[in-house]
């Protein structure tokens, strides 16, 4: 599995036990951990990154919580995350939105170098940006095994998670729970 990718979404302090912080997210931190260091291949993580002019801006209009606001504590990794990602000097992908089109593009250009084996997303919030990314992620790449690990993703709420996982799935992703 030396060409396969793990893209952790967004493990950021305040989807966890932040601003937007849930019960769900913080009882996935120790999982997503765990599958970071035994993970096989190439590790990548994602960044929501905000503006102090958030509130300003079409998302923050819709979704009125500061979060996630480039060099505070809410916009930076889970300690342990990035412990990790500093040793081993993993890349992360800075997003302004749910998806990152230039992770999709980097994997897409890699895929065309050296096909990808497979692409695993977990991370937070399910059924906002790793929907987002791995639906971007198939699109880009629609031959490519991408699947999500339900045990290490957490939504908004229970019943959108599951709603994201329902949706992943119809789009051949697979959901490993």
């Amino acid at each position: 599995m030396e060409n396969s990718y793990l893209v952790v979404v967004d493990m950021q302090n305040d989807f966890i036990d932040g601003a937007l912080g849930t019960p769900e997210a913080q009882a996935i931190v120790e999982n997503v951990v765990r599958k970071v260091r035994e993970f096989p291949g190439r590790v990548v993580f994602t960044l929501d990154t905000h503006r102090p002019d958030y509130l300003q801006t079409q998302e923050g209009r819709n979704l009125p919580v500061e979060h996630c606001i480039e060099g505070t504590r809410g916009w930076q990794l889970a300690d342990a995350l990035e412990a990790i990602r500093a040793e081993r000097d993993l890349p992360a992908y800075r997003k302004a939105t749910f998806g990152s089109m230039e992770l999709a593009q980097d994997l897409a250009r890699e895929n065309e170098q050296e096909p990808i084996e497979s692409i695993e997303l977990v991370g937070l919030c399910t059924d906002i940006c790793v929907v987002s990314n791995a639906l971007m992620l198939k699109g880009f790449m629609p031959e490519v095994p991408i699947s999500v690990d339900a045990r290490c993703c957490a939504g908004v709420t229970p019943k959108a998670h599951e709603a994201a996982l329902t949706t992943m799935a119809s789009c051949q992703i697979a959901v490993e729970r």
